[in-house]
């Protein structure tokens, strides 16, 4: 059981807290306000003269899956024995013990959503979990959380030269269309009862064409952002689209789908590809005056972890609002994901998950002083 008093900072949805007392028992918070009663036997946390954020969260993440300092050894992301591989999942490849993990608590990150690569067209499901454990099973929020997909440069260079489907962005497009209509075909049958031998990569696939979960697209350019949102039309899955680099040419026509949420980032990375070429911050003041709600990534270990809310700053500085791009890594971030009931917030009933800051977290010399995951604290500066 725990009390933060003398609480100040942000609640995670654009508004404040000032000097509230937070309890929380078995891991949720039970109490917020200013007038809350420490009851006895509760350990106290003081937080006057700190900040206070809920914990932060990246929404696309290859944690854990590779490993940073490891080399080869360490990159279980990218099945590429195929040009798509529904059936695999993320949440068989990651270690837990990387020290990714370590930094994201040492920097107020809370929970990560943990994906297969973008060499595939389709490749494989997704998992949403807490940087905090030794057991991936015991950490996991949501999983699935999604089967990830890509389009553009990544599988065209992966598979073409390989002489597999997806030399064009038209072998791509095409390679998708054909595994959810095979898809679609298995699940009539799985409906009709037929016979039909069992198949693990359709039926995830199936789970995309159910809604039980969102397909994740790997979409830098205008023109890739366009095709997937043609196979949405055309199949009516929920969809995600990750990256989104090329979002402002686009953004009008993104806002058009009311259902679509964009993760953007690496913004922090170089150049490195011709789909990077209009890599920029304006992407994100593109899409917040289209009303086309995002999410910030650093897409770890592109950018590394401990620069989630560097980026948080760095938009701001670039003219989103300080209230917007916390949002992006913490209400809105939850929401991308789908666990906005359990996290995202400093509210009753969610997961204690908080970072206590020693100043201002928009100001870059200021640090993490406590992290705290399901009420437990994680990390602490000593």
């Amino acid at each position: 059981m725990l009390a933060i008093t003398n609480a100040t900072g942000f609640k995670g949805d654009g508004t404040k807290l000032e000097n509230v007392t937070i309890l929380v028992k078995e891991g949720k918070i039970t109490e917020v306000g200013p007038q809350v009663a420490v009851p006895e036997g509760y350990e106290v946390v003081d937080a006057k003269g700190k900040i206070i954020t809920p914990g932060l969260i990246d929404v696309h993440t290859h944690l854990g899956v590779h490993e940073e300092g490891v080399g080869s050894e360490g990159r279980d992301f990218n099945e590429t024995s195929s040009a798509s591989t529904p059936q695999i999942r993320a949440l068989d490849g990651i270690n837990p013990e990387e020290s990714g993990f370590d930094d994201a608590r040492r920097f107020g990150v809370t929970t990560v959503q943990i994906m297969p690569g973008s060499a595939n067209v389709i490749g494989g499901e997704m998992l949403v979990l807490k940087t905090v454990g030794h057991i991936v099973d015991e950490m996991v929020v949501r999983e699935p959380s999604g089967l990830k997909a890509a389009l553009g440069e990544n599988p065209k260079r992966v598979h073409g030269p390989k002489g597999r489907l997806a030399v064009t962005r038209m072998g791509v497009a095409a390679e998708m269309r054909e595994k959810f209509i095979k898809a679609q075909n298995y699940m009539k049958k799985l409906e009709k009862n037929e016979d039909t031998e069992r198949d693990l990569g359709l039926e995830n696939i199936v789970k995309v064409l159910k809604r039980e979960i969102p397909l994740r697209v790997h979409a830098h350019r205008a023109d890739d952002i366009l095709t997937i949102l043609r196979l949405k039309k055309e199949f009516g899955f929920d969809l995600t689209i990750e990256h989104c680099t090329e979002g402002h040419h686009i953004a009008d026509y993104i806002a058009k789908f009311e259902d679509v949420r964009v993760s953007v980032g690496p913004t922090m990375s170089s150049r490195s590809k011709v789909e990077l070429a209009d890599k920029g911050w304006h992407t994100l003041g593109a899409l917040a005056a289209a009303g086309v709600p995002f999410s910030i990534t650093t897409d770890h270990p592109v950018v590394g972890i401990e620069h989630l809310m560097t980026s948080v700053i760095l938009a701001v500085k670039n003219g989103i609002s300080e209230d917007l791009a916390l949002q992006a890594v913490t209400l809105n971030a939850a929401r991308h994901l789908g666990i906005e009931d359990r996290v995202g917030t400093i509210e009753v009933g969610k997961d204690a998950d908080f970072a206590i800051w020693n100043g201002d977290p928009f100001d870059l010399r200021n640090r993490v002083v406590k992290t705290f995951v399901n009420g437990a604290e994680v990390y602490a500066e000593y």
